[in-house]
C-alpha cells in the first residue's frame, strides 16, 4: 500500500485515520522488542512495513522531529536553564557565541528583560559551570543560572490531531510525581548504559530492527540492549520512547513560560496542584536569585495554538490557583533547538566547543 503524502501547507490535509492514531498514540510506549514496528502495525491494522513507512514519511514531513528515546538531562548529567540580558545591538553575536557550544541544546528569544534563554547540559557539574563562566567572559553578559530543583510535571506528550486551542483541552487531569533533582547526583550507569545513551542521543534508526541496529553499532547483544533500555526507563534516564512530535509544525506555536513568586512554604503543595492541570505542560521549581533581581521560584509552561487562549489559561491559573506576582515570557524566536549532548558521560577531557 502507498501511504498518502503530506501537504506542507496544511499538515492535516492528507493525514488519514491511521496516521492520526500513530501520531497521537505512539508519542510514548513504543515496544522495546526486536521488531517494534510489527506490534505497532498490528495495533493499527496495518503490516510492519507500512507502519515503518508511515513513521518515516511523517518524520520526513517534519511532523515528527525524530523517532527514539526522550532522554532526561538532569538525571543523566548536569543541566541547567540559563538566561542573559543580551543588548539588542549585540543580540545576534551573543546568540552565535552561546550556540557554538554543543552542550547548549535549546536557545530562545523571550519577550522579557532577560531576553535570551538557553539550556546547558554537560557530563559533569564542573564542565557545566565552566561553560557558563566562558559564556559570561566571551559575551560580557551576566548569566542567570536556574537549575531544576523539583520536577513536579514535565511532559510534552499530548494529542495534536485535533482542533484543540491549547494542549490537552479535552483531557481532565494528569498524574503528578514530584521528583527532587540534585545538581551533584550522577546516574548509576554501566559501561553498556553509557555506550547506549551516546548512541541513541540523536534518535533511533528508522528500520524494522532499530534495537538490533543499535546493538551492532555499540558491539553488544541485542538482548542486552533491550534489557538496558528497560532499566534506563525504570531509573528515569529515559522518559519515554516513541515519535517526538514537532509542536510548532502541528500548530502549537504559542507557548509561554510563566514564572511565579510563590511563598516557599506553599511551593510543594501548589506545584503538585498546578502540575495536575492538563493544560500545564511543564511545572518545576527553580531557585530565586535575589542578587540578580530574580525573585521567581515556580515555572510553568502552557502550549497553545493561539496566544490569546494561552493568556486565558494563565489568567485562570492566577485567579484560581496561583494568586501571586508573575511574569509571562513568550518565546518569540527559536535560536537553537537540538537534542541534549551526552558525549562527556563516556569520555573525559574533551573541549567545550564543537570542533
Amino acid at each position: 500500500m502507498t501511504t498518502p503524502a503530506i501537504d506542507g501547507d496544511d499538515w492535516r490535509t492528507d493525514i488519514d485515520s491511521v496516521d492520526a492514531a500513530l501520531i497521537d498514540g505512539y508519542q510514548s510506549g513504543f515496544p522495546t522488542v526486536e521488531r517494534p514496528f510489527r506490534g505497532v502495525g498490528e495495533s493499527l491494522g496495518i503490516d510492519e512495513s507500512e507502519a515503518l513507512e508511515r513513521v518515516t514519511r511523517l518524520r520526513e514531513a517534519g511532523i515528527f522531529r525524530r523517532f527514539g528515546a526522550v532522554l532526561n538531562p538532569p538525571v543523566i548529567g548536569a543541566s541547567t536553564l540559563a538566561a542573559v540580558r543580551a543588548p539588542e545591538d549585540r543580540f545576534e553575536d551573543v546568540a552565535a557565541t552561546i550556540n557554538e557550544y554543543r552542550q547548549v541544546n535549546h536557545n530562545y528569544r523571550r519577550d522579557h528583560e532577560w531576553n535570551m534563554w538557553f539550556v546547558v547540559t554537560a557530563g559533569s557539574l564542573d564542565t557545566r559551570d565552566r561553560i557558563i563562566a566562558e559564556i559570561e567572559d566571551r559575551t560580557d553578559c551576566s548569566v542567570l543560572v536556574l537549575p531544576m530543583l523539583t520536577d513536579f510535571y514535565i511532559d510534552l506528550e499530548f494529542p495534536v490531531v485535533n482542533g484543540d486551542r491549547f494542549a490537552r483541552e479535552s483531557i481532565d487531569s494528569t498524574a503528578v510525581t514530584a521528583t527532587r533533582i540534585s545538581e551533584t547526583a550522577t546516574a548509576d550507569l554501566s559501561a553498556l548504559d553509557r555506550r547506549l545513551l551516546l548512541e541513541i542521543q540523536d534518535g533511533f534508526p528508522l528500520s524494522a530492527t532499530p534495537y538490533r541496529d543499535i546493538a551492532e553499532e555499540i558491539g553488544a547483544p541485542v538482548g542486552n540492549v533491550l534489557t538496558a533500555i528497560e532499566g534506563l526507563l525504570e531509573n528515569g534516564c529515559i522518559k519515554r520512547i516513541g515519535c517526538v512530535v514537532n509542536h510548532v509544525v502541528t500548530g502549537f506555536d504559542a507557548n509561554c513560560m510563566v514564572v511565579w513568586d510563590v511563598p516557599d512554604a506553599e511551593l510543594d503543595r501548589l506545584g503538585e496542584t498546578v502540575g495536575e492541570l492538563p493544560y500545564v505542560t511543564l511545572c518545576y521549581h527553580r531557585p530565586r536569585r535575589p542578587a540578580q533581581g530574580w525573585r521567581y521560584n515556580l515555572f510553568t509552561m502552557i502550549h497553545g495554538r493561539e496566544s490569546e487562549v494561552v493568556d486565558e489559561k494563565i489568567d485562570e491559573l492566577a485567579a484560581e490557583y496561583l494568586p501571586f506576582d508573575h511574569e509571562r515570557l513568550y518565546s518569540t524566536e527559536t535560536l537553537k533547538q537540538t537534542g541534549a549532548r551526552y558525549d562527556e558521560i563516556v569520555s573525559s577531557g574533551e573541549s567545550s566547543l564543537h570542533d
